[in-house]
């Protein structure tokens, strides 16, 4: 694979080809850790490194394994590595942890993943294959966080726990708007972040 397909494999997720707001996978992440800004980063995170590993293991393992089983191949080293993720944050940030809830475990069936590994490790070799991973789970990352960034601002008037909006604000009047920290909310936002974004590449609208 040339430098300019290996750098499109990473580039094209985080906007011209976007799993989130182009492709509309992952959708269900977007209303459920989305909130808080912090739950938001720790999923970019898993899905990411989810993503990049797995993709490098079917890649490495694609010409053995038979066609027949290939999903629940893939199904089972998705769910080991979300396994071993989940642990490790567990031991590292129990409270986030918990706010993630079973949606760490829903990683194992999150179609962006399977997508990946169907359309583009079954078929590539490992180092492509990891810059895709890398590529759509950032891609997907970007979206989740700048949907929990104004949640929580605006929901909140606080980033990452910590209050942003000064105290006066609050003492002259104003006010959390409190359904932005419900999933409808989430929705909305990120149809108002395709809206955008369609709107700036007119090669997207149909």
């Amino acid at each position: 694979m040339n430098i300019s397909k290996s750098l499109s494999a990473l580039v094209n997720p985080l906007s011209k080809d976007n799993p989130v707001i182009v492709q509309v996978l992952g959708i269900c992440s977007a209303l459920a850790v989305t909130a808080k800004l912090e739950p938001a980063v720790v999923m970019t995170i898993s899905v990411t490194a989810v993503l990049a590993l797995a993709n490098v293991i079917i890649s490495l393992l694609r010409n053995t394994i038979p066609t027949s089983i290939r999903i629940i191949v893939q199904l089972v080293i998705v769910a080991a590595l979300v396994v071993i993720v989940d642990q490790v944050l567990k031991a590292w940030n129990y409270e986030v942890s918990k706010a993630l809830s079973v949606f760490i475990g829903l990683i194992i069936t999150n179609c962006i993943i399977m997508g990946r590994l169907e359309a583009f490790a079954m078929t590539n070799r490992p180092w492509p294959a990891f810059l895709d991973g890398i590529g759509n789970g950032l891609g997907y990352g970007i979206i989740l966080i700048i949907v929990a960034f104004f949640r929580e601002l605006l929901g909140s008037g606080t980033l990452f726990g910590m209050q942003v909006i000064p105290q006066a604000w609050y003492d002259n009047g104003y006010q959390n708007n409190g359904m932005m920290i419900l999933p409808p909310m989430a929705l909305i936002t990120v149809a108002c972040i395709i809206w955008v974004h369609r709107s700036r590449n007119k090669e997207l609208q149909e």
